[in-house]
């Protein structure tokens, strides 16, 4: 069995929500690691971004920005808060939601993702920063 094991960075802006389309650095992850079959495993190692899979698509992002701030908003004080002094209560609640990271199959050395779907970082934190993702290959 094979594991490889790179990381990839994302830059936020200074934006509340971001979401970074990376399905091309975990098919090259896939392919620089020459596994046939096995997972590729996507982690985001930090407490206020997540990893999922969505469609990648403008309209859709601007949903999931109006149902977070309905579900979690970014205007009321989190408790949280406190203990640090930064306004980022919800990018912590939201990250929880989501969770850090996904397991993808891997089949005939590709990606079983669906036509529509688009491995994502979705950058919660309310301030600028470079966000490390890690990517571990793992199968024969």
């Amino acid at each position: 069995m094979k594991i490889k094991t790179t990381e990839i960075n994302v830059k936020k802006p200074d934006k509340d929500v971001d979401f970074f389309d990376i399905t091309g650095n975990v098919s090259d992850a896939v392919a620089a690691a020459d596994v046939k079959e096995g997972v590729a495993n996507v982690f985001s190692p930090g407490s206020t971004a997540s990893v999922t899979t969505i469609e990648y698509e403008p309209n859709l992002l601007i949903d999931f920005r109006r149902v977070l701030e309905k579900l979690v908003p970014s205007d009321i004080r989190y408790e949280h808060e406190k203990a640090w002094g930064e306004r980022n209560g919800q990018s912590h609640m939201r990250t929880s939601i989501f969770g850090p990271g996904v397991v993808i199959p891997i089949h005939e050395g590709k990606l079983m993702t669906g036509q529509w779907q688009q491995i994502v970082v979705m950058d919660f934190d309310v301030i600028q920063r470079n966000r490390r993702i890690v990517i571990q290959v793992i199968g024969e």
